[in-house]
């Protein structure tokens, strides 16, 4: 199909991408691929702001209930995803909305990430004989590989047994095999990326109208079912809006307490998503969500 098109749509937590992309979806005969950390998971459906099937409005969505809460992923997940979402576009001659909730996925999609090795569980067994002293890990990294653990904090367990184990598998220092196997961008065609920008304070009174609306709709209740079935031991039951309804379940917080932790949270998980899309995306169109959807809605934005 000569004519496939893709953009992308980025912004802050609760700044209308969803819903957007949604409408354009609709508009620009478009499947939607979601990058969001959360959404990713099954059974995660009101902490995740995911839209429900209703609001999918027979859109189709990849990047969805994909996995499991205990079920473990890594950003090559993402660009398994990606594939799977231009294999089907192509397949059934739609276009494609990426819609950028964790934009970390979207910027390794465009700059590419190197090919890992398989680790076997020799190596693994090595590793984890290692990092019962993370200090020490973390030393016998810095001698053979000064330059490149500089940018790794000392107290980062994922990162540091990432490398012991590629250093452990392969017997090449993290610089030396970087270098051998560079990385390979996912997209390699021009992507239009549109960012929603948001005022502070409008941007607060959406994520307070948020929260209040996932309390509403059982989010207590679906915290309590996740911790009753999956404990509190995978990454995804230390996320905003599912760490702070465990210290409510807990008694350390007031149901009031809870939701200001959340909205707090919330708020400063925006402001960390806008300085990352400042800094990796310079070449974007940013505008308030009713500018974005009346550039979206109706002009051409796909070729």
């Amino acid at each position: 199909m000569s004519d496939f098109s893709q953009l992308a749509l980025i912004g802050p937590t609760a700044s209308g991408k969803s819903a957007l992309s949604i409408e354009v979806a609709h508009k620009n005969n478009a499947h939607i691929l979601s990058l969001d950390s959360l959404a990713i998971y099954k059974e995660i459906n009101i902490a995740s702001a995911k839209p429900n099937i209703d609001e999918r409005s027979n859109v189709q969505h990849f990047g969805l209930d994909v996995i499991f809460p205990n079920q473990p992923f890594d950003v090559t997940t993402f660009i398994q995803l990606y594939q799977e979402a231009k294999t089907q576009a192509l397949k059934d001659q739609k276009n494609l909305i990426i819609v950028g909730g964790t934009s970390f996925y979207l910027s390794v999609l465009i700059n590419g990430i190197s090919e890992l090795p398989e680790i076997s569980e020799k190596t693994k067994e090595q590793s984890q004989e290692l990092m019962k002293n993370l200090e020490d890990a973390y030393r016998f990294l810095y001698d053979i590989d000064k330059n490149y653990l500089k940018a790794i904090n000392i107290h980062d367990r994922y990162r540091i047994e990432k490398m012991l184990n590629l250093y452990l598998e392969t017997n090449m220092t993290p610089t030396e095999y970087f270098k051998a196997h560079p990385p390979k961008a996912s997209i390699t065609e021009d992507l239009p990326i549109y960012e929603i920008s948001v005022e502070r304070d409008i941007l607060r009174k959406r994520i307070n109208t948020r929260t209040l609306k996932m309390i509403k709709c059982g989010l207590i209740d679906e915290v309590f079912y996740l911790e009753k079935h999956y404990t509190r031991a995978p990454n995804s039951m230390k996320s905003i809006g599912i760490k702070e309804v465990l210290s409510y379940l807990d008694g350390e917080y007031t149901k009031m307490e809870m939701k200001e932790k959340i909205l707090t949270h919330t708020a400063q998980l925006a402001k960390r998503q806008r300085t990352f899309n400042a800094s990796q995306f310079k070449e974007k169109t940013s505008l308030p969500l009713h500018e974005m959807s009346d550039l979206l809605l109706h002009q051409a934005v796909f070729n």
